[in-house]
């Protein structure tokens, strides 16, 4: 059955696909005389050298086209769906889920809740495995696809069932033992909730994940976040300093434990649990390579680490104009981006910096990460400020590839209303420090 999914559109410059006369617009219907079904099916088959590809053209004729290129070599298209199939969306109603505590009246795709498994090789995105049945594990090892990332939160089978409220959630040890025995490397989180999942339910879990390393390369333990919209949800609160700190123990614990049998740490406690506590940071080595920076583990010990080398690398002007910028952050970061800031400012000490902290008013103020800021809140809380020669904001902010926050207001809105021009900040100790020095 043709699928409209399966569409180009885009072929890259100089790939085999474009040398072959694809086009954008074309829709592939077979690889090797194979129908497709996705991108799993499209990357396993056009991994062959020299393949034949069937196409549907938009006049609605059909053309067979040899493709000549090495093995492993990438075809060279983008389709329209990224997929080439539709979105899985979750069939679980978890406890702690972000988008059930999410304000009505938002755009419809921040209500989508992925549960797809092909995202998770495709983006690193984190997957229940409740959408899959033993026949789509299969698929998977016969593709030998990798890493999958699984979102465990408990092991207990009774416990996982209450926490994503689905009575078919309770068979992922059988799951990951499954892609554990074919040897499909994989990663694991838990949203930790206070008296649900943490305590002795985080060291069971803790303990059974450890059974399958090292093809379960590692593991984070992040807080709930919980906002003002939980009418009607699940009661759960957030962390006090002092549970923080005993979960950090905890994993502490384990990381010990971790180290005399597979010699690293496994499992992560995110950067979140450190500052809560009033705890600092552990130190570099800790972090095993920085394996789960998408979970908040050791994005801000690398944020410092990489400021420091880039003011090592940064010679100073021997001229150098006044400069203010102001920086807007969430509660949890802005202390450290406060120490951050004066280390370049000692360097650069031409340069000042206001570090803002903002309120979260939107989602609630119990809700403190900077990539949850919104528009709203950054206008009503820098109004009427002097904010200097730049606004600079963290990349998180915004939507993927788009100048938009998440309550819909651009960043060309918030210049115009703050009369500022704004610096957009990456996940980078480098670009900070050209940000603030205007470099």
């Amino acid at each position: 059955m043709l699928n409209a999914s399966h569409k180009i559109g885009q072929v890259m410059e100089g790939s085999p696909a474009e040398r072959a006369g694809l086009i954008p617009g074309d829709i592939i219907t077979k690889i090797n005389n194979v129908e497709l079904v996705d991108i799993f099916d499209y990357h396993y088959y056009s991994d062959d050298a020299d393949i034949t590809v069937e196409l549907l053209h938009e006049d609605g004729t059909t053309e067979s086209k040899l493709v000549e290129k090495e093995e492993g070599e990438d075809l060279g298209v983008i389709f329209c769906n990224g997929l080439m199939d539709d979105y899985k969306s979750c069939s679980n109603k978890c406890a702690f889920c972000f988008i059930d505590q999410m304000p009505p009246g938002m755009r419809d795709t921040l209500y989508f809740k992925d549960d797809d498994t092909r995202l998770s090789f495709l983006q690193g995105n984190y997957v229940t495995l409740t959408n899959m049945k033993m026949a789509d594990l299969d698929r998977i090892i016969a593709y030998k696809l990798g890493p999958i990332n699984i979102s465990v939160h408990a092991t207990n089978p009774e416990l996982r069932v209450k926490l994503l409220h689905n009575r078919f959630a309770g068979d992922i040890l059988d799951k990951i033992k499954k892609l554990y025995d074919a040897e499909i490397p994989m990663n694991a989180q838990v949203v930790s909730c206070p008296g649900l999942n943490d305590g002795p339910e985080l060291d069971r879990t803790i303990s059974d994940l450890m059974e399958f390393a090292p093809v379960m390369k590692s593991m984070s333990v992040v807080p709930v976040g919980v906002t003002k919209y939980r009418d009607g949800l699940y009661p759960l609160r957030t962390y006090t300093a002092e549970e923080a700190g005993k979960v950090i123990d905890q994993i502490e614990h384990w990381q010990d434990v971790a180290m005399e049998k597979f010699g690293n740490h496994f499992v992560q406690a995110s950067d979140e649990w450190y500052i809560l506590a009033g705890r600092p940071l552990p130190e570099s080595d800790r972090y095993d390579g920085f394996i789960q920076l998408e979970n908040g583990v050791g994005m801000l010990r690398l944020l410092h680490e990489e400021v420091l080398d880039a003011l090592e690398d940064i010679k100073k002007p021997l001229f150098m104009k006044k400069r203010h910028v102001t920086i807007a952050t969430g509660k949890l970061a802005a202390p450290f981006m406060r120490q951050l800031a004066d280390l370049v400012t000692e360097k650069f000490n031409k340069v000042t910096v206001d570090v803002v902290t903002i309120t979260n008013k939107f989602f609630g103020e119990e809700i403190t990460v900077s990539g949850l800021i919104t528009g709203h809140d950054l206008i009503e809380q820098l109004k009427g400020r002097d904010l200097g020669d730049n606004l600079l904001l963290s990349c998180t902010m915004l939507r993927a590839q788009e100048e938009v926050f998440l309550d819909d207001i651009t960043l060309s809105e918030l210049e115009e209303t703050l009369q500022v021009r704004t610096r957009i900040v990456q996940s980078d100790g480098r670009d900070f420090v050209y940000a603030i020095i205007g470099k």
